[in-house]
C-alpha cells in the first residue's frame, strides 16, 4: 500500500482546514458578492461541519495504519483554523455587522477577548501534541478546541436568530463575549473531561452511539434555520456533556492523575 495509505487521513484533514478557511471567508464577507445566504449562519455551519469531520482523519489513519508525525501536526494546524480562528472571527464580525454601535463602543473588549481565545486555542493544541496525547488516554486535559469552536459557533448563530443584537442596550448582548472568554480559558485549564469512548457497560455504549448518531444528523441539518429545535438541542447537549463531564473529572481528579503516572512508569 506504501505511501498512498496516507492520502485518506490527510484528505479529511485537508477538508477540515479548507472548511475552516471558508468559514472565515463567509463571516468576513468574502463570499457576499455571489450569494445572499446568511453569512454568520453559513460560517457557523462550516465550523460545525469541521466538528463532524474532525475525528474522521484519526479514524482513517488507524484504519489504514497511516498515523504519522506529519499528520498530527497538519491536524493541529487545521484545528487551529477551524476551532480557533474561525469561531473568533465569527463572533467578531457578527458584532461588527449586526450591532455596529455596540461594536464601536466595545471594540477594545472584543479584540482582547478575541486575542485571548485564539492564543488559548493555539496553546491548547501545542500542549496536546507535546504532553497530553501520550499522558491521558481516557480524559481530555482542558476543554478540547473542537468543543470550544462548536459552542461559540452554534451559540452565535442561535442568538442571531433570536434577535439579541437588535437591542444594544440589553445585557444579554455580552453573552457571546463572555462565553468566548470562558471557553478560551477552559481550553488551557487543568480540568479533566472524560472522552467519548467505549465503556464496559453495553447499555451505556448503545446510548452513547445513538446520541452520537443523532448529533451528527442534527449537525448536518444545522444549516437550515427552519428546522425546529436543532440549535437548542446541540447547545443543551454540549452544555450537559461539559457540565457533567467536568464535574466527574473534578471528583476523580486525583485518581486520573495517579493512573496516568502509573501508566507512564510501565
Amino acid at each position: 500500500m506504501g505511501k498512498t495509505r496516507f492520502i485518506l487521513p490527510n484528505a479529511f484533514t485537508s477538508m477540515n482546514f479548507l472548511l475552516g478557511v471558508f468559514a472565515i471567508c463567509w463571516v468576513t464577507g468574502a463570499f457576499s458578492s455571489f450569494t445572499q445566504a446568511d453569512s454568520i449562519r453559513m460560517g457557523s455551519y462550516f465550523i460545525v461541519l469541521c466538528v463532524l469531520l474532525d475525528k474522521l482523519d484519526g479514524f482513517a489513519a488507524r484504519l489504514v495504519n497511516a498515523s504519522s508525525e506529519f499528520g498530527a501536526q497538519f491536524d493541529s494546524l487545521a484545528d487551529l483554523i477551524a476551532f480557533g480562528l474561525a469561531p473568533a472571527f465569527t463572533v467578531f464580525f457578527c458584532y461588527k455587522n449586526a450591532a455596529p454601535e455596540w461594536f464601536a463602543k466595545n471594540a477594545v473588549l472584543l479584540i482582547v477577548v478575541f486575542s485571548i481565545y485564539v492564543l488559548c486555542a493555539a496553546m491548547r493544541l501545542a500542549k496536546y501534541n507535546a504532553c497530553d496525547s501520550d499522558t491521558y488516554h481516557h480524559h481530555f486535559s482542558g476543554l478540547p478546541s473542537t468543543f470550544a469552536g462548536a459552542i461559540n459557533a452554534i451559540l452565535i448563530a442561535f442568538l442571531c436568530t433570536k434577535g439579541i443584537f437588535n437591542d444594544p442596550s440589553s445585557k444579554l448582548i455580552f453573552v457571546p463575549v463572555f462565553v468566548m472568554l470562558v471557553t478560551g480559558l477552559l481550553m488551557v485549564s487543568p480540568l479533566f473531561l472524560p472522552k467519548l469512548q467505549p465503556r464496559k457497560n453495553k447499555a451505556f455504549n448503545l446510548f452513547q452511539a445513538a446520541l452520537i448518531l443523532v448529533t451528527y444528523v442534527s449537525g448536518f441539518m444545522f444549516v437550515s434555520p427552519d428546522v425546529p429545535f436543532i440549535t437548542e438541542f446541540l447547545l443543551i447537549l454540549m452544555a450537559s456533556y461539559l457540565t457533567i463531564g467536568f464535574t466527574i473529572g473534578l471528583i476523580q481528579r486525583k485518581k486520573i492523575i495517579e493512573e496516568a503516572m502509573a501508566e507512564q512508569k510501565k
